[in-house]
């Protein structure tokens, strides 16, 4: 039985969720699904400059856990670039504050007991996360830090 996944903490939910080549519509085009912890793992490592060890204390995984996430996300979206495919946001479950859950696919933010587990499905859409209890965490940037990137 493989080990459970450890939580991984997002900073932020994007508004936007779908990128695509110009002129060509979405459907005619093959689609990459990009998570949210390997979009979170881009911001970090290529947007915000991070050492992937300070990166990875951020998430709340290993040195080596984010090595492999930023990498998988590097990977999709050369994909999507140089082959001219759709990216999308894959959503799931994500916690956003203590107890408070954002469906990342349908955006439905419910409540759940602070000790409970993760849910495995969004209460609205029906949603899985991915991974049975393998919610991840989005937790809120500073005030500094949403001045500085606004």
């Amino acid at each position: 039985m493989p080990r459970p996944c450890k939580c991984r903490r997002v900073g932020f939910v994007p508004d936007a969720t779908l990128f695509k080549p110009a002129g060509i519509p979405a459907r005619d085009l093959p689609e990459v699904a990009l998570a949210l912890d390997e979009l979170e793992a881009l911001r970090l490592a290529d947007l915000e400059g991070l050492y992937h060890e300070q990166a990875a204390a951020r998430m709340g995984v290993s040195r080596q856990t984010f090595g492999n996430v930023v990498a998988a996300a590097r990977r999709k979206t050369a994909d999507c670039l140089v082959n001219g495919k759709v990216l999308r946001i894959a959503g799931s479950a994500v916690q956003a504050g203590e107890g408070e859950f954002v469906c990342g696919s349908c955006r439905h933010r419910w409540r759940q007991d602070a000790g409970a587990p993760p849910p495995a499905r969004c209460p609205a859409c029906r949603r899985g996360t991915g991974r049975a209890g393998a919610g991840r965490r989005v937790h809120e940037r500073s005030q500094s830090t949403q001045g500085e990137t606004q």
